[in-house]
């Protein structure tokens, strides 16, 4: 993957940086897709997230996440592009004649084969029980519940460690540098996710933003009435009348911690924030 830098014909397009990748289709598997259809962040109507909308038209590609085909060797098909998500996908077909598609992984190349299951080689794209991945692998697609699903570590050029193995747990450290214990029984897949200079990219642009389905954010000091922000008002040259700056619902948001204290802290040895 190379850096591609535009022609700076205009300021916003003198800002963008964008990721040459190397995909080899342009069309996806239509029996893996869906449309997406219907508003965004909208609960019954009512705005439940704020700053979201349905963006430019696209469908949705099904990913296994839960990499059940156990014993049953697949082959790579193709790296394609994923609209819904900053890292590539990978297409598989299985000898038994099913095609999936997963997330691609760093190093994973068309022609590879892959398998899933108990007392599989630890080797890249291969999906298995953590207790079984041995200390010091990059992992990635991490479940937190046997059979639900990879649900931690899906993002473009992420991956965690395996760092202990503690009785029915093992210790992982995921990228935000947070060290849990994740059962021995729960699936994972080896390597790191691909695309990983996806951190170098720029947006340049709020008009690529909308299209990625983001919508503006407006200063809460910008409202004219109170009653629809919390620092609104007559406050834009005086500040916000408050002793601290909250949400729009009242919540604090400097430093105020909004964590639950829930028995998930149980799994979680490690806090980010500690050295």
């Amino acid at each position: 993957m190379t850096t591609v830098l535009k022609k700076p014909t205009s300021p916003g397009v003198r800002a963008q940086v964008n990721i040459k990748r190397n995909h080899s289709v342009q069309k996806s598997y239509k029996k893996l897709t869906v449309p997406l259809k219907g508003p965004k962040g909208r609960s019954h109507g009512t705005v439940s997230v704020h700053h979201q909308s349905r963006g430019a038209k696209k469908n949705y590609r099904i990913i296994d996440f839960k990499r059940n085909k156990n014993n049953v060797l697949g082959k790579v098909v193709s790296i394609e592009y994923d609209p819904n998500r900053n890292a590539d996908i990978a297409l598989i077909n299985y000898i038994d004649g099913e095609k999936r598609y997963i997330i691609a992984v760093e190093g994973l190349e068309i022609g590879d084969s892959i398998v899933s299951g108990d007392h599989v080689e630890p080797k890249i794209g291969n999906a298995m029980r953590i207790s079984e991945i041995p200390l010091g692998m990059q992992i990635h697609n991490i479940e937190l519940q046997p059979n639900k699903g990879g649900q931690m570590v899906r993002g473009a050029g992420t991956y965690a460690v395996v760092t202990a193995k503690e009785g029915d747990y093992v210790n992982v450290r995921v990228p935000s540098g947070e060290v849990r214990k994740v059962l021995g029984t729960c699936f994972a897949t080896i390597g790191a996710v691909s695309n990983p200079d996806f951190k170098n990219t720029k947006i340049g642009k709020a008009g690529r933003k909308i299209h990625m389905g983001v919508r503006p954010t407006v200063r809460g000091i910008a409202f004219s009435n109170p009653r629809d922000h919390a620092h609104g008002g007559s406050y834009k040259s005086t500040g916000i009348g408050l002793k601290q700056p909250v949400s729009r619902t009242g919540v604090p948001s400097k430093g105020y911690k909004t964590r639950r204290k829930k028995k998930s802290n149980f799994y979680k040895i490690k806090d980010r924030r500690t050295r």
